[in-house]
């Protein structure tokens, strides 16, 4: 069982050096250029799935980042400007300097932060499972996980797939016996060996973020996805970010968690991101 799964035989591993950071970016398909930006402690192959849905008709790009997987950054603290910046790296190497824009959760913040500092540069913005800023719940769970690495605690093997599971994973999809025997491999795996460093690095930056005012000046479409069962950010989280934004159109899909896109229901989230794909780039 690998923690993501794997891209088909079509994806192609690139190298890009920008900023000081080393990325290891992966392409498949010809077509509209969407580069999606994955979350905490994901790499590349979190859009996998997207990928065997979308690559037929787009040109679809990701990359590790800082934190995550085989790309090297300078020492933190990093700032989601920073992200950003690696971000509007990869539009310029692999998408002829304009790209559509889509990442999930810390993927999101990305997001919002690359079409508010590099507008020219993004076509379309598509954050999901995202906030304009993190508060409640969210600030006070992100933050006991930082001060626990903190602390030094690691947490037992036994323990990481039920602990992680819930947060990302609605409640009726945990208690199918087929996929949930798939999440507790690939989650026993992908943290297992986190470097809790990065997390703390990846976290802070997520917390220290708050784009709110200058939301209210982006003039990039934005289309935000929420999903109904997301414990981490909330569908109410979300909408923040489609109010603020002046081009910005909300989206709440039944039924799914944070993390639903990977393992548990790819395929209605690649039917929702082409619908919007569509939709907007014909306007173009």
């Amino acid at each position: 069982m690998t923690i993501f799964p794997g891209f088909g035989p079509n994806a192609a591993a690139h190298t890009l050096t920008a900023n000081g950071v080393t990325m290891r970016v992966v392409v498949e398909g010809e077509g509209p250029r969407v580069v999606f930006v994955p979350g905490g402690d994901q790499t590349a192959e979190a859009y996998s799935q997207q990928y065997a849905r979308l690559a037929d008709a787009y040109r679809c790009i990701s990359y590790d980042p800082r934190g995550a997987g085989q790309t090297s950054a300078p020492p933190p603290p990093w700032t989601m400007a920073d992200y950003a910046a690696d971000c509007a790296a990869v539009i310029d190497a692999f998408a002829g300097g304009q790209a559509v824009v889509c990442g999930l959760s810390l993927g999101g913040l990305v997001t919002q932060q690359t079409a508010i500092d590099f507008p020219g540069k993004v076509r379309l913005a598509i954050p999901m499972g995202t906030s304009a800023y993190i508060d409640g719940f969210t600030r006070d769970w992100m933050q006991a996980e930082i001060d626990l690495r903190k602390d030094g605690i690691a947490l037992p093997d036994y323990f990481l797939a039920p602990h992680y599971a819930v947060y990302a994973f609605p409640a009726k999809a945990l208690h199918e016996p087929k996929l949930w025997a798939q999440i507790k491999a690939s989650y026993t795996e992908r943290f297992r060996d986190r470097d809790p460093r990065d997390t703390i690095d990846q976290w802070e930056a997520c917390l220290d973020f708050d784009c709110r005012e200058a939301l209210k000046n982006c003039p990039v479409p934005m289309h935000v996805i929420a999903f109904s069962e997301d414990v981490q950010t909330a569908p109410s989280m979300c909408r923040v970010v489609s109010d603020l934004a002046p081009n910005g159109v909300f989206h709440e899909i039944p039924g799914l968690g944070h993390v639903s896109m990977t393992r548990h229901r790819p395929e209605i989230v690649a039917r929702k991101l082409r619908d919007i794909l569509d939709t907007e780039l014909a306007k173009d």
